[in-house]
């Protein structure tokens, strides 16, 4: 199955904040963590205020790493090649990154393919109902590419 994928982190290579998998069609994936970095002023300002921003999943806790990442590996279990898409690097290098639990070992995802689609000329956030917010972004990216095709 494909899943549509965006990610909000602190930064570039910052800590991961919160990811979404939106499929073609079925339920969602959305993950906040828990960090206790610094947030960068422009995070703060801009991503922070609508992690929560689910209302039809108010109960989204901010999970520590290793939670998210079974979370992950739970949602993507019965799947034997998911085709992860996204329009930025980053979101698949945190999403990479997300299935590392320690030194040698990872999540147990399998057969997992990527696919980068920069879109020139859109954006998830200005096209998202709540931009800054993974769901929201992995949404529209998912509404936008389904409609070019």
């Amino acid at each position: 199955m494909r899943y549509f994928l965006d990610t909000e982190y602190n930064g570039i290579a910052g800590a991961l904040l919160s990811l979404a998998l939106v499929p073609d069609d079925g339920d969602e994936l959305y993950l906040t963590l828990h960090t206790s970095d610094p947030l960068l002023e422009w995070v703060e300002r801009h991503v922070e205020p609508y992690l929560d921003s689910v209302p039809e999943q108010l109960n989204c806790p901010r999970l520590p790493r290793a939670d998210a990442a079974h979370a992950l590996e739970r949602y993507l279990r019965h799947d034997q090649e998911p085709l992860i898409v996204a329009d930025w690097p980053e979101d698949i290098a945190q999403f990479c990154n997300l299935m590392i639990t320690g030194p040698g070992e990872m999540v147990e995802i399998r057969h997992v393919t990527f696919r980068l689609s920069p879109l020139s000329n859109f954006s998830t956030a200005a096209n998202s109902r709540v931009p800054h917010n993974a769901l929201h972004d992995a949404r529209a990216l998912r509404d936008h590419i389904m409609a070019m095709e």
